[in-house]
């Protein structure tokens, strides 16, 4: 099986546990990740390859029977605050998924100009208020030429929200957190290179399953499943997670899961 998003080895290692003459071909680009993941995947010793890689640039030795990626953020990276996914916990403006990146969540909002900033929140994060958001970026940028990190930003956004909406379940600010971090790493760009190459890793009667959690992405999915002639898929609906761990792991609510079979 090939992991394209090994992350901490969770996944991994519950597979490899259930399937005991399974072996695992992990791929990552977060430095910590690798590190996680091969300290935790250590005891299966050499049922497990982990590979340094974003999935896009990666091309497997020989044919393997299953391929799986997880399309989300890491929880240790939206708990790690210097990594600055999240505005739960103030931290840098950055969001590199692979820390040897240039390009920072800092650095785009300063280069971005208004107009193409509220259209990338509008594209990626699904943003009805991206104009005023985007707006009000630049206008502080203008002024303090810098946020002084993740809460700072998230507050402003907030703020370019309608007092009635301000306090929902979802934060203001996430839409608009989610599309920088899309840009910044190219997750959509990556997903297409995986849906198009993906299928000639598999052996026939391989099967490829993808979690995502955003409409984006899992309409990419979707649609690539039901057109690409060398698939079939398994599920026509995607499967999402259960009311009871939606209660015990809020972070899957949004997650949805699909699965193919090649031809």
């Amino acid at each position: 099986l090939i992991d394209a998003t090994i992350g901490g080895g969770g996944h991994a290692s519950l597979i490899l546990e259930t399937y005991s003459n399974l072996h695992i071909i992990g791929l990552d680009q977060d430095p910590v990740a690798i590190k996680a993941a091969t300290d935790r995947l250590s005891i299966y010793g050499s049922r497990v390859k982990i590979v340094s890689s974003n999935f896009a640039d990666f091309f497997p030795e020989k044919k393997v029977s299953f391929i799986f990626a997880d399309l989300g953020v890491s929880s240790p990276q939206i708990d790690e605050a210097q990594r600055g996914f999240s505005f739960r916990l103030d931290g840098p403006l950055d969001m590199r998924m692979n820390p040897k990146k240039d390009l920072t969540a800092a650095k785009l909002i300063k280069e971005t100009d208004e107009r193409t900033l509220a259209d990338l929140i509008y594209k990626y994060g699904e943003e009805r208020f991206s104009r005023r958001i985007a707006r009000r970026i630049k206008n502080d940028l203008s002024v303090n030429h810098s946020y002084t990190g993740t809460a700072s930003l998230a507050h402003a956004i907030a703020s370019c929200y309608p007092a009635k909406f301000r306090n929902g379940r979802i934060h203001p600010a996430t839409k608009t957190f989610q599309a920088l971090r899309i840009v910044i790493n190219n997750e959509i760009e990556a997903l297409e290179t995986l849906l198009e190459k993906a299928p000639n890793w598999l052996l026939p009667g391989g099967i490829m399953g993808i979690i995502s959690f955003h409409s984006l992405e899992d309409r990419l999915v979707k649609h690539s499943f039901l057109k690409d002639e060398r698939l079939e898929r398994i599920t026509r609906k995607p499967i999402v997670a259960s009311a009871n761990e939606n209660s015990i792991n809020t972070r899957s609510r949004s997650a949805k899961f699909r699965m193919a079979k090649k031809l």
